[in-house]
């Protein structure tokens, strides 16, 4: 089996951001920069294909990775983040060790504000628990991908009109397509936050904010969008809403799951 990464980034100088991801096999690198061009940047273990586009979209840019992958497995990978020696390996042979996973869920060190999960154990990833994972955790069988049809929502996610998701609609949709997920406890790489450690699409708990989550909500739980959102508003109040009331945060978002429920009658 070959292992292929599949980075999104924006406005990146190719051969400095792969040399700071410590890349060291085949890749696929999606640069949204203004400009539209291709090359290729040998590394050791691979080679290194960009394309660089002017279109923005986190979605967008993952699903131009997935047409051009070419590897056995690959693995989705954001610009934020820098690789332990012997990744590969690691991705292959949790691969091997499990014939029955066809995506793999591994963790990565992120600051302690803003992880959404650490692996502890191997089992099974459902519906009801695949939520708190991000894109970069996910390596997938490259075959059970194309034969799922599924691709990112290109309406959520940095650069598109909502801000967030992408890859929670994502990892939804590779479940009911019949992919069959697993997390896994194999640490693979670490994120770095950014220079000046702005976030590409998190401007903090605003409006916004509110109104997007609402939206996800309407696509992501259906008829059950109201009561979890009610939750995950009240849950987290104490950190989400200093500013805003809950009681209000809750009030916009359900303005937001009223969008989204129009936006999904208008597409049936």
């Amino acid at each position: 089996m070959k292992l292929e990464l599949l980075i999104s980034a924006v406005n990146a100088e190719p051969e400095s951001l792969i040399r700071k991801m410590r890349v060291a096999t085949d890749a696929v690198l999606i640069n949204q920069c203004g400009r539209e061009e291709s090359a290729e940047i040998k590394v050791d273990g691979g080679c290194v294909r960009v394309f660089s586009f002017a279109e923005k979209g986190v979605g967008k840019s993952r699903n131009r990775a997935i047409d051009a992958a070419q590897g056995d497995i690959v693995l989705f990978a954001d610009d934020d983040i820098v690789y332990e020696d012997g990744y590969e390996k690691r991705v292959l042979a949790e691969f091997e060790a499990h014939p029955e996973a066809e995506a793999l869920f591994f963790n990565l060190e992120v600051c302690p504000e803003r992880r959404t999960y650490f692996n502890t154990d191997y089992k099974r990833v459902h519906i009801w628990n695949g939520g708190r994972y991000p894109a970069y955790s996910i390596a997938v069988r490259r075959e059970a991908l194309v034969r799922s049809g599924v691709r990112f929502s290109e309406l959520f996610g940095g650069g598109a009109k909502y801000s967030c998701g992408e890859d929670s609609l994502f990892i939804r949709d590779c479940l009911k397509a019949g992919i069959k997920m697993y997390r896994t406890p194999v640490l693979i790489g670490k994120e770095e936050p950014r220079e000046g450690g702005e976030s590409t699409w998190f401007k903090g708990y605003d409006e916004k904010y509110f109104f997007d989550r609402g939206v996800l909500y309407a696509h992501l739980y259906g008829a059950l969008a109201a009561p979890m959102g009610l939750r995950y508003v009240y849950t987290k109040k104490s950190v989400m809403c200093r500013d805003i009331p809950w009681k209000q945060a809750y009030k916009i978002l359900k303005k937001g799951i009223k969008e989204g429920r129009d936006g999904l009658r208008n597409i049936r």
